[in-house]
C-alpha cells in the first residue's frame, strides 16, 4: 500500500503496529490525493470543509498554530523546513485494514476499486539501499543544555511555572535521503502504536511516536498523555525492575499528574460538566527502547460544541508544553534555539461522521526534498525536581533511537 501510495504529492500513513488499545480503529491507515485536492488551513476552515463534504479528512497541526489560537504568542526563530502549520486535505482514495487483520477496505471516488487493489498488489517493494552516512549538528551543546534548565528551573522557583517542555534540535543542512525507506527503517527499529508517514509535497514526516493526543468517538473524547520515560535493559529481570522504578518515581509521578491536571483543565473548555474523568493515572507501557508512564483521561464534548472545538481548546498538547501553557510557551520561545514547525503538533484523521483520532508528533524525523534539509528534536519536561544531567541523559536516549536509523 505504501509503495503504491508514493506516486502521490500528498499522502498520509498511519499505521498502529499491531498496539493493543481499545480505542484503535484500524490496524493501518492510508490516504492519498493530488495537487488539487479540497484542502483547509485553519480550524474555521477545517470546519467549514467537514460540513461542506461529509468526508474524510487528513492532515496536521503544526506546533506554531498556537500563535492563531493565542494571539499574545509569537515565533522568534525562522522556519527552516517550511512544513505548513495547518493543512488537512480530502483524500481521493483511503485504504484501511481492519485491527483484526481479516479486511482492507478501499474507499475511492476517482477510480474503480478493483483497478485500486489490482495497482496496489502490483507494486514492485523495492529493497532497501543502504542508508546514508550522515554528521549531525546541534542546536544546543551540553554545557548550555544545563545551564538552560538550571534557568528554567529559576522560572519554577520563582513562580513563574511549575513545568515546562524543553526541547532541541539536531539537523544536517543537505543531505540526500529516500524520506519512505527511512519511514521503513525507523517503523522497523521503534514500532509506534502512533507512526506516520506524512508527505505534503516536497515536505515529509517519519514518525514512530507512542503517545495520543485526542480521539474522538461520537461525544466521547479521550486524551493520553505521557510524561515519565527510563530506558530498557536486554536483561527481563532488570527491565522489570526498571518499570517499577518509573512507576514509584516520586519526580516522574509529579510531572505526569501536572500534565493531567493541565488536560483536565483543558476538556473541561468544551466539555459537559462533571464529565472529565482520569480513567488511569501512572500506568506504564512498554515500547522497543524504553517504558513510559501514560494517563488517560477522558470527557464528553457539549452538544453545542463542534469537532473543531475539542482541538481548539487542548492545542497545543500540554505534554509539549508544560504548565501553565502561556506563561510556558512564551519560555519555550525564549530557550528554544530552533523553530518546532511540525515537532509537537499532530498528525491524524476524521471521520466522514467527525470522529478523529490524532497523535503527537514526537520521535520524529523531518526532511525537505528541495533543499536536502533533514532534521529531528527531542527533550523532556523539567520541574523543580529535575536533575540536568539525567534530563540531558533522557534527550540523548530519544535523540539515539532517531539517529541510529543511519546506522
Amino acid at each position: 500500500m505504501l509503495g503504491w501510495a508514493n506516486q502521490f504529492s500528498i499522502l498520509c500513513f498511519l499505521d498502529s503496529n499491531e498496539y493493543p488499545s481499545e480505542y484503535g480503529r484500524y490496524e493501518c491507515l492510508l490516504a492519498v490525493a493530488g495537487n488539487d485536492t479540497p484542502a483547509a488551513t485553519s480550524l474555521p476552515a477545517l470546519q467549514a470543509l467537514h460540513d461542506k463534504h461529509k468526508d474524510w479528512l487528513f492532515g496536521n497541526i503544526g506546533y506554531e498554530y498556537k500563535n492563531d489560537l493565542h494571539p499574545m504568542l509569537s515565533s522568534r526563530h525562522r522556519r527552516k523546513l517550511g512544513i505548513h502549520k495547518f493543512h488537512f486535505f480530502v483524500p481521493e482514495t483511503v485504504c484501511y485494514i481492519s485491527k483484526d487483520h481479516t479486511t482492507l477496505t478501499i474507499e475511492t471516488l476517482y477510480a474503480q476499486v478493483a483497478d485500486v487493489y489490482k495497482a496496489i498488489m502490483s507494486t514492485e517493494v523495492e529493497v532497501s539501499a543502504p542508508m546514508p552516512q550522515v554528521e549531525w549538528t546541534y542546536t544546543t551543546g551540553k554545557d548550555e543544555y544545563l545551564k538552560t534548565v538550571a534557568a528554567l528551573q529559576e522560572h519554577i522557583i520563582n513562580g513563574d511555572c511549575y513545568e515546562i517542555n524543553y526541547c532541541t534540535e539536531g539537523f544536517v543542512p543537505e543531505v540526500n535521503v529516500a524520506p519512505m525507506q527511512i519511514f521503513t527503517r525507523l517503523n522497523q527499529l521503534s514500532p509506534a502504536p502512533f507512526a506516520a508517514y506524512y508527505r505534503l509535497y516536497d515536505l515529509h514526516m517519519t514518525c514512530a511516536s507512542p503517545e495520543r493526543y485526542l480521539y474522538k468517538k461520537g461525544n466521547h473524547l479521550i486524551t493520553q498523555p505521557i510524561k515519565g520515560t527510563i530506558g530498557r535493559d536486554a536483561d527481563s529481570a532488570k527491565d522489570n525492575l526498571l518499570k517499577e522504578q518509573l512507576r514509584n518515581d516520586i519526580k516522574e509521578r509529579a510531572e505526569n499528574i501536572m500534565i493531567v491536571d493541565l488536560m483536565r483543565n483543558d476538556l473541561a473548555r468544551c466539555s459537559e460538566t462533571n464529565s472529565v474523568r482520569v480513567d488511569e493515572l501512572f500506568g506504564i507501557y512498554t515500547f522497543p527502547q524504553v517504558h513510559q508512564m501514560i494517563s488517560t483521561i477522558s470527557s464528553t464534548l457539549r452538544s453545542d460544541m463542534t469537532f473543531t472545538d475539542a482541538l481548539r481548546y487542548s492545542f497545543p498538547m500540554g505534554s509539549m508544553t508544560g504548565a501553565p501553557k502561556i506563561k510556558v510557551m512564551q519560555l519555550i520561545d525564549k530557550y528554544e534555539k530552533s523553530r518546532r514547525e511540525l515537532y509537537s503538533g499532530t498528525v491524524g484523521y476524521i471521520t466522514p461522521d467527525g470522529d478523529f483520532d490524532f497523535n503527537v508528533v514526537i520521535r520524529s524525523l523531518f526532511y525537505n526534498a528541495a533543499t536536502q534539509f533533514l532534521s529531528y528534536h527531542t527533550g523532556g519536561a523539567i520541574t523543580a525536581d529535575s536533575v540536568p544531567e539525567k534530563e540531558y541523559d533522557e534527550m540523548r536516549l530519544k535523540a539515539w533511537a532517531l539517529e541510529s536509523v543511519f546506522k
